[in-house]
């Protein structure tokens, strides 16, 4: 089917974003519209919600949850440079304990059970910073991995700030002997090959709902952050056509995929 005429029968390609505090779903959302702005929000009722006093002016900044005005899950979340995109936020299990979670599962659930696709949810992104000194799954992940069916939407785990483990892979090197400038060249590589032998795989391949793929993203804060991984595994994860061809033709970062996917048809 003709992207232009998927877009007029389904709309937007929605997604919930999932993710504790500071985990920098804010600037993955901005890399993956090509926006440095901060993004426009409307209530369930279609109301703008204004955040511009809330922000003070600050274009670029992490907003918190409640400064986006995001609390409330129900809330769309759209940047001018692609309204193709509609976004909800969950500020992470640990903000609300119990409630949130409930609220996450209930809203995931009555999105699945909408009888008009553009209404549907469509996609999960879930983010893990690697910053933090754990670096692993918390009791959110846990919860929310173990005890959520997300059904036939599928959940991508995005590992956000994934450059902070560049350091680390870089002092292992340096104790090895290598040069400074071999060590900062070979360290995005050694981080990588670690990553795919270390924990955080296997907890999210041994949980009760494993996610469909994962992506790992690093440097999101630079203006060429490469979003490519994310965008390849989530439309790989769509098991639905129509959703598939509406996705890769609505994100704007990766035109390779787009002709991946148009010779695959």
């Amino acid at each position: 089917m003709d992207p232009s005429k998927i877009r007029e029968k389904i709309g937007r390609f929605r997604i919930l974003v999932i993710g504790r505090a500071n985990a920098g779903k804010t600037t993955i959302l901005q890399r993956v519209c090509k926006t440095r702005d901060n993004p426009e929000i409307h209530n369930s009722a279609g109301k703008k919600v204004d955040i511009t006093m809330l922000v003070g002016g600050c274009r670029c900044r992490e907003l918190t949850c409640s400064q986006r005005g995001l609390h409330d899950i129900e809330n769309e979340t759209v940047f001018r440079s692609n309204p193709g995109f509609v976004f909800h936020d969950s500020c992470g299990f640990e903000a609300g304990g119990e409630s949130e979670f409930i609220k996450v599962k209930a809203f995931i659930t009555d999105r699945s059970k909408e009888t008009k696709v553009t209404n549907q949810l469509h996609a999960i992104w879930y983010c893990i910073p690697m910053d933090e000194a754990s670096r692993s799954f918390t009791a959110s992940e846990d919860k929310f991995f173990s005890q959520c069916d997300t059904g036939s939407i599928p959940v991508i785990v995005l590992f956000t700030k994934f450059d902070a483990l560049y350091g680390v892979a870089y002092s292992e090197l340096k104790k090895e002997g290598r040069s400074r400038k071999d060590a900062k060249e070979l360290a995005p590589k050694r981080a990588e090959e670690t990553f795919r032998d270390g924990p955080q795989l296997k907890l999210i391949n041994g949980v009760q709902w494993p996610p469909k793929g994962h992506a790992c993203l690093p440097n999101m804060n630079k203006d060429n952050a490469d979003c490519g991984a994310l965008i390849e595994r989530t439309a790989g994860a769509l098991d639905d056509e129509a959703l598939k061809q509406l996705f890769v033709s609505t994100q704007q970062t990766n035109l390779e995929i787009c002709m991946k996917y148009a010779i695959e048809r």
